[in-house]
């Protein structure tokens, strides 16, 4: 069986940088890699895959969603929900879009008064 790898400090620390300036965001270990959440709800959620990518998901606006899955590469749908996407993260990856796609996961994810609190990245 092959083995996950552990997200690199580098991923993590640019992600940290995003979710621990939202309010009431925190941290805590996942069953694989990290995930961050507020009000019990999952924002965002990094790990590394047997086939040894690294895989962000988080919650989209289901026409994002769609818009995601037509994209493809790095971005893919998950089928568990129908606004959870996610993507591949690598050394390649815009950490300044990341940075968008959670502001926007954690405003769907957040009750409406700590939403209000964060300015949203676009309409």
């Amino acid at each position: 069986m092959a083995t996950r790898p552990e997200v690199p400090g580098a991923y993590l620390a640019r992600l940290r940088a995003v979710l621990s300036r939202l309010p009431e965001c925190t941290e805590e270990a996942a069953w694989v890699g990290v995930r961050w959440r507020v009000a019990g709800r999952t924002v965002a959620h990094v790990f590394g895959g047997e086939d040894q990518q690294f895989r962000l998901t988080f919650r989209a606006e289901p026409d994002e969603v769609m818009a995601f899955q037509h994209l493809g590469d790095p971005y893919f749908r998950l089928g568990w929900s129908a606004d959870a996407v996610g993507m591949i993260i690598d050394d390649e990856t815009d950490w300044t879009e990341v940075g968008e796609l959670l502001t926007d996961s954690y405003c769907l994810r957040a009750p409406k008064r700590l939403a209000d609190q964060v300015p949203r990245p676009r309409p």
